[in-house]
């Protein structure tokens, strides 16, 4: 009985994250939920398993894409570009996210607890290949989600973003494929606007 009310104590926690708004909009004005993004990226993994060169363990992947923004319930989100060219800001960022996972680890205790932590920490150290697919379809479906958004939505750094996207996916020739078509969207949606490509791409 104690564990399972850890057990709910976890998923009334986690509740927040169908209210924390990322920096992404929808495609039709409203902005997007940490949780919304979670089970998009969740489909995702079930769809492009089979198009993985490699053998992956599916229920290793799930869970990582179902929790590596729990933390996000304590600490909030906080967007790629606020942290990309500022060290002081990604370590405080790291810092603080640590705090969190140790506390929901804390939360839950036992065996689940240390489980969910390593699943988190695994994901963020992007080591093994299933923490690598996890990384490589979660910044996907971010850029995925801001063709689909109206482009006044995008601030200045997201129309180079999507160009940036090859470090996170280029270990693996299926995600590489699926970035191609994520791209060529991003490139229509940019033209259709009349903004120069070139001028992105350097």
């Amino acid at each position: 009985m104690g564990e399972l009310r850890s057990i709910l104590k976890l998923i009334n926690f986690s509740e927040k994250l169908k209210y924390e708004l990322r920096h992404s909009y929808l495609s039709n004005g409203r902005q997007e939920s940490v949780a919304e993004h979670s089970w998009r990226l969740s489909l995702m993994a079930i769809m492009i398993e089979k198009y993985l060169t490699k053998p992956i363990d599916i229920e290793k992947l799930l869970k990582m894409t179902i929790i590596h923004d729990l933390v996000e319930a304590e600490v909030g989100d906080v967007p790629t570009f606020d942290t990309m060219n500022n060290e002081l800001k990604k370590n405080m960022k790291h810092k603080s996210e640590i705090m969190a996972i140790e506390k929901i680890r804390d939360m839950l205790g036992n065996t689940l607890g240390n489980d969910i932590y390593d699943l988190w920490m695994e994901f963020e150290e992007k080591e093994t290949y299933e923490a690598k697919v996890a990384n490589g379809l979660d910044k996907l479906e971010a850029q995925i989600q801001h063709n689909e958004a109206d482009l006044s939505t995008w601030i200045d750094i997201e129309f180079k973003m999507c160009y940036m996207l090859d470090k996170h996916v280029e270990f693996e020739p299926a995600l590489m494929e699926l970035k191609k078509l994520v791209l060529e969207q991003a490139e229509q949606k940019l033209m259709k606007a009349d903004i120069d490509l070139n001028s992105l791409r350097s």
